[in-house]
């Protein structure tokens, strides 16, 4: 087996699994797979004004039966996992005609599911036929290569995305329309094109600016499109011909600004000095006998005590361990734990004060 130098920011036309065979082994951080759903569609659908749905009929979803869709998976996935860094993660989408079948050929193969994400879509296709639920979702499974190993996770910056709400698992996410839906003569070229909404939270959460993401069914090339706006690396791998020239063509058209290290990567929380709660009494931004507030509208109070831990109830801990007693599950408390600011009468949440502290020590580093 011959392995090339990496094809960085291309789109390679053929096999991907013979193609993937010539790539460097643990050379890749991030793999988002977009296979055939073997949708083993048996009668053309048609709306109620008898108009024909463009449903997938292509050639490349087509398999004799179970067995060979199965193997097809395996096969492929074996070799993402070759080429997969053992700190990369693997993201694959799919249907309920799939899903779940690819689901336990993952964790046959060693790979570690870390989450499943729920595509809700805001407009899906009706069910025109009226036998059955409307089809609103696509599962995607995100797994690691490697049980326990570090991974790439950007938490802080899904959440800010998230309006600066922890992001769920959920992701409501209109399916792709309008200008986004590369058409040719009126067609659709690609009758399962991804909207770049859905790509921008997979790439942006799980690598980093430079990065290398590789696509192995690159299709009309929105994995590249979106990876190429993010500063990322990637690699694309298609089959057909015609995808490959307009994959092109979209992504040669895009020109993103130059990278800036601060718009583009964004620090981990678990990379900052760390700050015990006691160092705000000591700096006088919390006093001994304050109530804490678990949760911004609750009445559940906790006495801060002069050695920096808090008492409720009897239970005396840190604001961690007391949280965790209360709400009996593992607790960060810098997230939970709250104070009242006498001057504006507002609740806000003590990681505001940790800030500030990690603010002055910055300043008196300069």
């Amino acid at each position: 087996m011959n392995s090339q130098p990496l094809p960085l920011d291309q789109i390679i036309q053929g096999n991907c699994i013979e193609l993937l065979e010539r790539l460097p082994e643990k050379s890749v951080d991030l793999i988002f797979a977009d296979p055939p759903y073997n949708l083993q569609l048996q009668q053309e659908l048609w709306r109620p004004n008898m108009t024909k749905v463009d449903a997938v009929d292509d050639c490349w979803d087509q398999f004799k039966d179970f067995a060979a869709y199965d193997h097809f998976t395996r096969t492929w996935l074996q070799a993402c996992r070759r080429v997969l860094k053992d700190n990369g993660t693997l993201w694959v989408i799919g249907s309920y005609h799939n899903i779940f079948r690819v689901g336990t050929i993952v964790m046959d193969l060693g790979y570690w599911i870390l989450n499943d994400v729920i595509w809700v879509k805001t407009n899906p296709m009706p069910n025109f036929r009226g036998v059955r639920f409307t089809n609103a979702q696509e599962t995607l499974i995100w797994t690691q290569k490697i049980k326990g190993a570090p991974y790439t996770f950007n938490y802080r910056a899904m959440k800010s995305l998230n309006g600066d709400l922890q992001m769920r698992s959920d992701w409501q996410i209109p399916i792709c329309n309008g200008k986004e839906r590369i058409k040719v003569n009126g067609s659709k070229v690609h009758t399962t094109q991804k909207p770049e909404a859905l790509l921008y939270r997979v790439i942006l959460s799980s690598s980093n600016p430079g990065d290398v993401v590789l696509d192995p069914f690159f299709g009309t090339g929105t994995t590249g499109a979106v990876a190429k706006k993010l500063h990322r690396r990637w690699i694309g791998i298609e089959q057909d011909e015609r995808y490959v020239e307009v994959a092109r063509e979209r992504i040669d058209a895009i020109e993103p600004p130059p990278y800036e290290e601060v718009v583009y990567t964004f620090p981990r929380k678990r990379r900052q000095p760390r700050i015990p709660f006691g160092t705000l009494l000591q700096q006088g931004l919390v006093e001994p006998g304050q109530k804490l507030f678990f949760g911004k509208k609750s009445d559940i109070a906790a006495t801060v005590l002069a050695n920096g831990k808090i008492k409720h109830n009897g239970f005396t801990g840190s604001i961690h361990q007391v949280g965790q007693a209360i709400q009996q599950a593992p607790c960060n408390g810098w997230e939970h734990w709250y104070y009242l600011d006498e001057a504006t009468g507002e609740s806000v949440v003590i990681d505001e004060l940790r800030k500030v502290v990690r603010a002055q020590q910055g300043e008196d580093a300069v």
